[in-house]
C-alpha cells in the first residue's frame, strides 16, 4: 500500500473543524494559485489506508496541480475502527447531524469558507469503506454535493451491524431496492436537486461483490426518475460504461465495470495523462478513475 513516505508532505492537517463528533482526522491539499470560486473534491480512503497513501495511489493532488482543484481528505483513526475503515454501517455514523457524517460536513464547511470554494462545485469520492461512506454523505447531505463517485462501495444503509456489513459485502440479501430508495429519501428530507451518481466496480472484486454496484444504481434510479434499462451502454478497452440520463441528455447515473479487476481503485499511471502509483488496492488497469471522474465532473476543462 502507498504510504506517506512514498508521497511526502503533500497534505496539510486541518486542525479544527466544528465539534467533530466522529473524532476523525482531516487533511487538505490546496494547489498553488488556487482561484476563488474553484471546486472542491472530498476524497475518502479505504480500510487499512491513510489519506496520504490514498492520495499517492490515486493521484488526486497531481490532478489538482494541473487544474486548480481544492482537495479535502477525511481520515479515520484506528481508535475508531481497528482496520482504519469509516464506520458506514453504524447507526450513529450513518445519519445526518451525527457521528462521522457530521464531522465530514464540518470539514467541508471549514474548507469552503476558508478558501472561497464555489458551493455549487463540491464533489465526493471514496473507495471501499470510503465508497460506502460516500454513499452515506450523498444520502444525508445531498444539498452539499454536485456529484459523487462510489468506488467498490455499498448502498446507503444496506447494513446496520458488523455482521450485516460482512454479508452485504459478499452480496448476500439486504433491503429491497424500494426500501433502499426510501432510506435515501428519509435521510435528509431533501426537496432540491440531487447529486449525480457514478459507480465504479471491478468485475472480479472478491471483497465487495459487484452486485453492490447494481444495488447502488437501483437505489438512486427512482430518486433521479430514471427507472429501467440504461440509455446507453459503451464498450471501452478494459471497461463497460452504462448511463442513465435526463431528458436533455445529462448523465445522472453511470456505472463503470472494469474487466478483470479485483477490489480497489482503478489507476493508469503510464503516459502523459497517467496519474498515481500502483499498490495495495490501487490497481494498475490502464484506466485512471481519478482523471475520468474529474473529466465527467467538468473539473478538467
Amino acid at each position: 500500500m502507498p504510504t506517506s513516505s512514498d508521497h511526502p508532505d503533500r497534505l496539510t492537517p486541518l486542525v479544527a473543524f466544528g465539534t467533530n463528533p466522529g473524532r476523525l482526522l482531516a487533511n487538505t491539499y490546496i494547489p498553488d494559485g488556487f482561484q476563488p470560486d474553484g471546486p472542491l473534491v472530498v476524497v475518502l480512503h479505504g480500510s487499512t489506508q491513510s489519506a496520504e497513501g490514498y492520495d499517492g495511489g490515486s493521484g488526486w493532488s497531481e490532478l489538482a496541480d494541473e487544474y486548480g482543484i481544492a482537495l479535502l481528505f477525511p481520515e479515520q483513526r484506528i481508535a475508531n475502527n481497528f482496520k482504519g475503515a469509516f464506520n458506514w454501517f453504524r447507526r450513529g455514523d450513518s445519519g445526518r447531524g451525527e457521528g462521522e457524517p457530521l464531522s465530514i460536513r464540518h470539514m467541508i464547511n471549514d474548507v469552503v469558507t476558508e478558501h472561497a470554494i464555489d458551493p455549487a462545485r463540491v464533489f465526493i469520492t471514496g473507495l471501499s469503506s470510503g465508497g460506502a461512506m460516500t454513499s452515506v454523505m450523498l444520502a444525508t447531505y445531498p444539498e452539499v454535493f454536485a456529484g459523487g463517485a462510489i468506488i467498490a462501495g455499498l448502498p446507503y444503509r444496506t447494513a446496520n451491524t458488523v455482521m450485516q456489513a460482512i454479508y452485504r459485502m459478499k452480496g448476500y440479501s439486504g433491503p429491497s431496492d424500494r426500501q433502499l430508495t426510501a432510506l435515501v429519501r428519509a435521510a435528509s428530507g431533501n426537496t432540491g436537486p440531487w447529486p449525480t451518481i457514478s459507480v465504479w466496480h471491478g468485475a472480479r472484486d472478491r471483497t465487495v461483490h459487484m452486485s453492490n454496484a447494481d444495488s447502488i444504481v437501483r437505489q438512486w434510479q427512482q430518486i433521479h426518475q430514471v427507472d429501467g434499462p440504461p440509455d446507453s451502454v459503451e464498450q471501452h478497452e478494459g471497461f463497460t460504461r452504462q448511463t442513465w440520463c435526463d431528458a436533455d441528455g445529462r448523465v445522472l447515473i453511470d456505472e463503470i465495470l472494469v474487466e478483470g479487476m479485483d477490489h480497489g481503485t482503478p489507476i493508469g499511471a503510464a503516459g502523459a495523462r497517467g496519474l498515481g502509483r500502483e499498490g495495495a488496492y490501487m490497481l494498475e488497469v490502464g484506466i485512471s478513475s481519478t482523471r475520468v471522474i474529474a473529466d465527467a465532473w467538468g473539473l478538467t476543462k
